[in-house]
């Protein structure tokens, strides 16, 4: 199981919808709006780490009012 946080910017005023939109999406454990540099902070997971980025790209990137991500896989050292 993969994991990970994907930091999110929003058109201005968008963070409560963005966070609202995608936290329906299958895999993600926790979206959130947030203050500071970024709008939307989002808790993933997938069983691969292709099957996070694809879940990223086709459905997280798409919801209207993101302008851009950052996603950031957790690592267990």
């Amino acid at each position: 199981m993969v994991q990970a946080y994907i930091l999110i910017q929003t058109e201005v005023g968008k963070a409560s919808t963005v966070a609202d939109t995608i936290s329906k999406i299958a895999g993600v454990i926790q979206a959130e709006d947030v203050t500071g540099p970024y709008d939307v902070i989002v808790r993933a997971q997938a069983d691969t780490v292709d099957e996070l980025g694809r879940m990223v790209v086709a459905k997280v990137q798409q919801v209207d009012g993101i302008t851009r991500t950052l996603t950031c896989p957790v690592v267990h050292l």
